[in-house]
């Protein structure tokens, strides 16, 4: 335990001191991201206006119900559903991961996080001006920054922004407990979020949703230049709604790499290690489907048409991979599960997200029909041909879900196949479309770039949580159980 306070505060000296190594920004230039044509968020409004902006009342409302459905999504829906699917000894273990997980990164992004995503940097990682949010409001005035939504001219309080996109990072962390569900320290757990959120998510964050925002393309001549402030990934022309790279590719692979260090659970293959709870995982997955239409819809940044495509693509889709798990597992088993079910709809919530308002409705028939087909596969055929114990299948549904979303998304934005195209001139705002094969190529190299990053700052991550603590429970506690040998208490009393 001294070695992980040590850790925690040699990372939170590390970001204190490297203001002094980073140019400051000005305050108007301290950008919010947002990806192309709808694709993620936006980047804060070129300059504060004068007087305060004007914040739409609707937008706003809209901003802080989808912040608290991503909240929901993580806890309790995302802890139940995971902890319905181990076995009883651990259902507390992976409750208390996902809960403290959340709120470590919570306090991470208030901290350093946000500013390393979304300020103006380089084309991989941002800069130090928003640390401990600074910058956001002015308690003499009263008055709060103003962050671009994908309109001109329309803003919402760069705070609320931060809050939204705060939620997005605490579940990503989140997500991969499932991968290495039921052996890991819980010290380890935290040691590792602590490394992979500052050193993969925070700058895919920001590679794949950071520009300059609307606003700042007033005159065709500065376009170059703007765009060469935006990262990587964005500038590169990459599509993503809510988080297909960001969030789920991201986790997924973090996961995987997780699972193959940590080796299989003890007995895995020979010992039945049945989910103790499917009631518990249906309300998880259930409360997640709800929560999603903040995660999609919240992605629009208004409450508007970008918002109602995305919350309609989300609602169609996840029914669609429900039906196609459903029957694809009924005409394979002899039998449907409610574990099928439950897990065809996670599988379509995650393809469609980096598509949620990026493609037509037909376009959401389509990935969330393949979503359920192909995450099935995942989880089995997939999952054998790998060799992990991938306990509780983080990269045969969100890192395999998460590709054939970001990848499909370049195919269904066509208009020909009922797509909104994406914006070509952010001067005028006007938009088009160049070709599938360009724009599958460049979802591609997206998709290829986070899987190569994450994977690399997760094992890292993983050797140095190994080094300082260990990863792996000893046999004994293991074998007992995770909730009564690292916490001290039990899930249920017989």
């Amino acid at each position: 335990m001294k070695r992980l306070i040590a850790l925690l505060a040699l990372v939170g000296a590390a970001m204190f001191i490297s203001p002094v190594l980073t140019p400051a920004h000005a305050e108007d230039k301290a950008p919010v991201a947002e990806a192309k044509a709808d694709a993620a968020a936006p980047a804060a409004a070129a300059e504060a206006a004068t007087p305060a902006p004007k914040y739409e009342k609707g937008d706003v409302a809209w901003m802080l119900i989808s912040t608290a459905l991503v909240l929901l999504m993580a806890v309790p829906a995302l802890a139940l559903f995971y902890g319905g699917l181990v076995r009883s000894k651990n259902m507390l273990s992976v409750l208390m991961q996902v809960f403290v997980t959340f709120s470590m990164i919570t306090v991470l992004w208030f901290v350093y996080g946000y500013s390393l995503a979304f300020t103006e940097g380089n084309a991989y990682f941002g800069g130090f001006d928003r640390l401990f949010f600074n910058g956001m409001f002015d308690p003499a005035s009263g008055v709060f920054a103003p962050a671009a939504t994908f309109s001109k001219g329309v803003v919402i309080p760069e705070m609320l922004f931060a809050a939204f996109q705060a939620t997005f990072a605490a579940i990503t962390c989140c997500l991969i407990v499932g991968a290495f569900a039921e052996r890991m320290k819980f010290s380890a757990v935290l040691i590792f979020m602590v490394i992979w959120f500052t050193f993969a998510y925070t700058p895919i964050a920001h590679m794949v949703w950071f520009w300059m925002g609307p606003d700042a393309y007033t005159d065709p001549k500065l376009v170059d230049a703007l765009n060469a402030k935006a990262g990587m990934v964005w500038q590169w022309g990459a599509l993503d709604f809510a988080g297909g790279t960001v969030v789920h590719i991201n986790a997924g692979v973090a996961g995987l790499v997780g699972a193959y260090m940590l080796r299989k659970r003890l007995g895995y293959g020979k010992e039945a290690m049945s989910p103790h709870n499917l009631t518990m995982t249906m309300i998880g997955a259930a409360l997640l489907w709800f929560g999603w239409f903040g995660f999609n819809a919240g992605s629009a940044l208004e409450a508007g048409t970008a918002a109602t495509l995305a919350f309609m693509n989300t609602f169609l889709a996840t029914a669609a991979a429900v039906m196609a798990w459903t029957f694809a597992e009924w005409a394979i088993k002899g039998k449907p599960s409610m574990l099928g079910a439950a897990s065809g709809a996670v599988a379509g919530l995650v393809a469609i997200t980096p598509a949620a308002g990026n493609v037509g409705l037909m376009g959401g028939l389509v990935i969330g029909i393949l979503a359920g087909l192909v995450c099935l596969w995942g989880v089995t055929g997939l999952k054998k041909l790998l060799g992990a114990d991938d306990a509780l299948d983080v990269f045969g549904v969100h890192g395999l879900g998460g590709i054939l979303g970001a990848l499909l998304t370049g195919v269904f934005n066509s208009p020909d196949l009922g797509g909104p195209g994406f914006v070509t001139d952010w001067v005028t705002a006007k938009t088009g479309f160049t070709s599938i094969g360009e724009q599958l190529l460049v979802q591609a190299k997206a998709v290829g770039v986070t899987v190569v990053w994450s994977g690399v700052v997760a094992w890292i991550a993983y050797k140095i949580a190994d080094l300082l603590v260990g990863l792996r429970v000893t046999e004994e506690e293991e074998r007992e159980g995770l909730d009564v040998n690292s916490h001290g208490e039990s899930a249920y009393h017989m």
